[in-house]
């Protein structure tokens, strides 16, 4: 069916007073418009649905929402057919949802459909962070979780991220199998609404503060140091960016005691519009303005940012000249690392003596701890936080981008015996514990803070550590491009670039010689199958290539590490300047 015959049958079948319908007669005629918005069905990304919030088979409203969830419930009874001992129903689904435009519609909906299919919901009443989320289903033993979420996109858009029994999003054979049972029902079947008394068929449990103080008390098992060991009165600046963070990071902050915690109030509360910052995404330095002015007048030692969800977590530090400077994820993440990796040395080798701080980073990357640890970073993630743990004995393991994939590893490393450490990606995002099996704002805030208090208490900045790092490991340069493209037109240049690359053996870039290309698509080792390229240069340079799971963008991740910061630098940049001078002609064609 064309773009137009199915904006035909949108109409036909909606009711005159529909928001919908009224909606779709106010673009009758605007073909560019039509066809944006049903010239494909939403489909599950990187993160599930994920779109812009309107009428079409092609965005996010009650219709595409009330399909995928009568499809999910389809799926969770067959598999309760086939594995009846399981009693599935009987485990329900955890739902959430958090501050943006139909969040509270879509998961009040949501669980009216699972309740009349016959399966238990657990439901919260208000605003939740995502981790949180990915806990309780653990927590209560559900074979699944809904958030209703866009996490760190646009105020425009809003999402569906599904969870498996697992906590981690759904990925696999779970997906697949989601995705086929959605497909065979139509928007337009009898699905329950919020007024169906049909809901009466099974109950709908409100969670509340008894599951809120289990999800902090598990953040707070991850603490690595005691109070005396920190210094607990430095400044320190947080910002929700208006979304589910204040409530648990501003409870756990008073909890420990940080007195010198400081919140943007301007971004406090929950704000649809984010009138503050219009792109929620703490990857953006521009959305630390607000936290930029507190900071200063705090003198804050530390900054730190959670997306809407309060997955995403981003920090800046000051920058030596009254300013403040963005960290991007592989930096954060590779704080932590090290933080944690001389925190697992003092639990298994007892406190060492004091001198070994005085001796600087140099001696303490020689220690290694004992035991099998693991961590698991993304394919397209710097290697600054593998040489540490390889440095620091703990092996290295790497998945698919999404901590679906990510956090979907740690199952078989527990059954090897290895231990998870910690799971990060570039874009800002960590799983410091098992228990969360996505990335979790929260927690990542709090092991910040406690990491920022920790060095003060001895005389060190993060920036000091940072350049620490840098001098016993390297300098590794990370130069991130996006191209946006949106739209029909938009998917196909992204497709034709993609095809380029792979059909031409490309043998250098700016004069860097190719050592060895990667095509994840039919999969590569351990790795499964994903559109994603992959150049390793001979000098140790790498680029990476892969259209986004839930924006209209083709991204770039280049790579380079040398002894000096700006040669460094340098590379990474013009390795990407090579790469878009011949991205920009195939756009063209």
């Amino acid at each position: 069916m064309s773009a137009r015959e199915e904006y035909e049958r949108w109409l036909d079948q909606l009711p005159a007073q529909d928001p919908l319908h009224r909606e779709l007669e106010q673009i009758r005629g605007r073909k560019e418009q039509i066809e944006d918005r049903f010239y494909q069905t939403i489909t599950f990304g990187t993160a599930g649905l994920r779109g812009i919030c309107g009428a079409g088979t092609n965005r996010m409203n009650v219709l595409t929402v009330g399909r995928a969830t009568r499809g999910i419930a389809d799926y969770i009874l067959a598999y309760d057919r086939q594995n009846p001992k399981e009693n599935v129903c009987d485990r329900g689904i955890a739902i959430a949802y958090d501050c943006r435009y139909h969040s509270r519609e879509f998961a009040s909906l949501a669980a009216e459909i699972f309740a009349a299919n016959g399966i238990l919901v657990y439901h919260y009443p208000s605003l939740r962070p995502t981790p949180e989320l990915s806990f309780a289903i653990r927590r209560l033993g559900c074979i699944a979780g809904i958030n209703l979420t866009a996490s760190h996109n646009p105020r425009e858009y809003n999402g569906y991220k599904v969870y498996w029994m697992d906590g981690a999003q759904i990925s696999g054979q779970v997906s697949e199998g989601m995705q086929a049972a959605i497909e065979r029902r139509d928007f337009f079947e009898n699905f329950t609404r919020p007024s169906d008394p049909a809901v009466a068929k099974k109950e709908i449990v409100m969670l509340g503060e008894e599951m809120d103080r289990a999800y902090l008390s598990y953040v707070t098992s991850l603490y690595c140091r005691t109070n005396e060991e920190l210094k607990r009165d430095l400044p320190m600046v947080y910002t929700p960016l208006n979304g589910a963070g204040r409530v648990p990071v501003e409870t756990l902050a008073r909890e420990r005691g940080f007195t010198g915690f400081h919140l943007v109030e301007e971004q406090a509360d929950p704000d649809p519009e984010f009138t503050t910052v219009g792109y929620p995404n703490p990857e953006d330095p521009r959305t630390f303005s607000y936290a930029e002015e507190l900071g200063k007048k705090e003198g804050a030692a530390v900054l730190i940012a959670t997306d809407p969800d309060a997955d995403r977590m981003a920090i800046e530090i000051p920058d030596g000249q009254g300013g403040y400077r963005f960290l991007n994820g592989n930096q954060t993440g590779a704080l932590l690392i090290y933080y944690l990796a001389q925190h697992l040395l003092d639990e298994e080798n007892g406190h060492l003596p004091r001198q070994r701080d005085e001796e600087g980073i140099l001696s303490d990357a020689k220690a290694r701890v004992r035991g099998s640890y693991a961590m698991i970073k993304s394919i397209v993630t710097s290697d600054f936080g593998a040489a540490i743990c390889r440095a620091h004995g703990i092996e290295v393991y790497e998945a698919l981008t999404g901590f679906k994939n990510i956090c979907g590893r740690i199952p078989e490393l527990q059954k090897r015996g290895i231990t998870y450490f910690f799971g990060y990606e570039e874009s800002i995002g960590c799983a410091p514990g098992v228990s969360v099996r996505d990335k979790d704002g929260v927690a990542a805030t709090m092991l910040v803070a406690e990491m920022a208090a920790y060095y003060a208490r001895r005389g060190k900045s993060l920036g000091q550590v940072l350049e620490e790092l840098y001098q016993t490991y390297g300098y590794f340069a990370d130069h991130p491009v996006s191209l946006v493209l949106k739209g029909q037109e938009g998917s196909a240049g992204i497709a034709r670039i993609m095809a380029h690359f792979r059909a031409n053996g490309i043998e250098n870039f700016g004069g860097l010689r190719v050592a060895q290309k990667i095509d994840y698509l039919q999969g590569y080792q351990d790795i499964p199958p994903s559109d994603v390229l992959k150049y390793v240069m001979e000098d140790g340079s790498w680029f990476a290539m892969r259209p986004s799971g839930t924006e209209p963008k083709l991204k770039f991740y280049f790579y380079a590490r040398e002894k000096r910061e700006e040669a460094a630098r340098m590379k990474a940049e013009e390795l990407a300047k090579a790469v878009q001078e011949l991205t920009g002609p195939i756009l063209q064609e």
